[in-house]
């Protein structure tokens, strides 16, 4: 049943009020979307102000020095200063030179001298705008040098805005209170005046439910509204309706019948027509052989004939069942299996401008323990995942390897996206058994995760500190040194 259906047979007496609620709820989103607007706006704007007094008085100390190139003084004025401005609540300050690199800051350990400017502040630019990073409290500001019209070095400043943050917080949490108190005001007054306005249609609607249920009935009159009306006439109508639905129930029946056996005719006429085909090929091969099966040209020309056709009635028998049926092949993993990939996912790669490294660290393999297709596949959508996730020119590194002595066959998919959100990556590496995480995730991946789970192995996720993001199948061989053959 769908989401509207399971809806329209919640009572009136209930969905009135719940509409009502929830047309509160979206008029106070509405509103609280607006006031915390302002107030962000509001907050953004003092503290620009606040962190432009910071930079004024900064950069009026500070020019001489980052003019002259001198360390240690930049150092000690940044020191000195930074118990001047404890309003603005600083978190680290940076000053670079014309050249980009660190000339000091208030933590030389973290940032040393000639250092590249961490990421936090290069994102930030020039211009003297104030970026805010509301997750992690901290507000960025930058302010460049000038001397006589040109660009010294900048400054570059943290802050600390726990103080808005919570400012925020209390202001959203008022807004939430007061709006769900009126919310529950409004459903409970539109729950009474609801009950009282459409207790016929409740009647009516308990009906049609029972309808529904089976097979439909009249309304008995005495349960009809008291006062002639639209309500009345609705219920002379629904009995109206029950009458023609009597009616038309039993003619759909008799066209049911009727369709279902023009179907099975359609069915057995089309399975009869493609198998026919071939079977006045296969009675000709037949005559053929009694009256001339001693000359071997004409024994093998029909029996070739005979052949060709049984296989097209199997081909018809079988079309069918070819799609659902699930590989029995029984072929074990071999390295072409692997090597498949590059070529399945070659033209998607190209197409998005990234580039594919493939690197295999075996020499060529049989591995009867491991299904050749099943792994096949699960390597396939780990790099066409990894690929969605790279984005254009990016990069994807595919490695294959044997460890533990020849125990263990590890496939690991290696790209520069921003890795797995924590619902796909559940579906990985979760303690559950996969049939229950099959819906937080992508089929792919739990395609993946069952032939892991399958071949008795596990699924290792970690993200480098490049940024690289690192997907590592690890599949058990049942007997090392012996299951797998190598090839020279």
């Amino acid at each position: 049943m769908s989401l509207l259906e399971r809806i329209r047979i919640i009572p009136l007496t209930v969905r009135v009020p719940a509409m009502v609620a929830v047309l509160m709820v979206v008029v106070s989103l509405i509103i609280s979307e607006r006031v915390l607007d302002r107030l962000y706006d509001m907050q953004e704007q003092h503290l620009t102000g606040v962190t432009g007094t910071y930079f004024d008085g900064l950069s009026t100390v500070l020019i001489p020095a980052v003019l002259r190139q001198d360390v240690w003084e930049t150092y000690d004025l940044l020191d000195r200063t930074r118990t001047m401005f404890q309003a603005v609540s600083p978190i680290e300050t940076v000053v670079t030179g014309r050249d980009g690199l660190v000339l000091a800051s208030s933590d030389p350990r973290k940032m040393p001298v000639l250092s590249q400017l961490p990421d936090a502040f290069s994102g930030q630019g020039s211009s003297g705008d104030i970026r805010i990073d509301w997750r992690s409290n901290t507000g960025f500001g930058t302010r460049p040098l000038i001397y006589q019209g040109k660009t010294i070095g900048t400054v570059h400043a943290s802050f600390d805005i726990s103080h808005l943050v919570a400012e925020r917080r209390q202001v959203l949490h008022t807004l939430l209170a007061t709006n769900a108190l009126l919310a529950l005001v409004f459903a409970a007054t539109g729950y009474v005046l609801t009950r009282r306005m459409v207790k016929p249609v409740t009647t009516l609607a308990q009906h049609m439910r029972a309808g529904a249920a089976g097979t439909p009935h009249p309304i008995p009159l005495d349960e009809f509204p008291r006062r002639n009306g639209e309500l009345a006439d609705l219920f002379h109508g629904f009995n109206a309706l029950v009458e023609a639905e009597r009616e038309r129930t039993a003619l759909t029946r008799r066209l049911a019948e009727e369709e279902k056996l023009a179907s099975l005719g359609r069915l057995a006429s089309s399975m009869a027509h493609e198998i026919n085909n071939p079977l006045g090929g296969l009675f000709n091969s037949i005559d053929t052989l009694k009256q001339h099966g001693a000359n071997e040209a004409v024994r093998g020309t029909s029996l070739s004939l005979l052949e060709r056709g049984l296989a097209g009635i199997r081909d018809v028998v079988q079309a069918a069942l070819a799609t659902y049926r699930p590989d029995r092949s029984g072929r074990p993993l071999v390295l072409s299996d692997l090597e498949d990939v590059r070529l399945l996912a070659g033209p998607l790669v190209a197409a998005r401008g990234q580039t594919l490294t493939w690197m295999s660290k075996t020499a060529d393999f049989t591995i009867p323990a491991l299904p050749g297709s099943a792994v096949r596949q699960a390597l396939l959508n780990l790099v066409l995942n990894a690929s969605a996730a790279a984005g254009e020119n990016g990069i994807i590194t595919v490695e294959t390897r044997l460890e533990g002595g020849g125990s263990t066959l590890i496939l690991s998919v290696t790209d520069t996206g921003p890795g797995l959100p924590n619902s796909a990556a559940s579906v990985l590496t979760s303690s559950e058994p996969w049939p229950a995480a099959q819906s937080a995730g992508g089929l792919g991946l739990w395609m993946v995760r069952k032939m892991v789970d399958e071949a008795g192995g596990h699924v290792r996720l970690r993200r480098e500190v490049a940024g690289l993001t690192v997907i590592e199948l690890h599949l058990p061989i049942s007997s090392p040194g012996e299951e797998t053959s190598h090839a020279a």
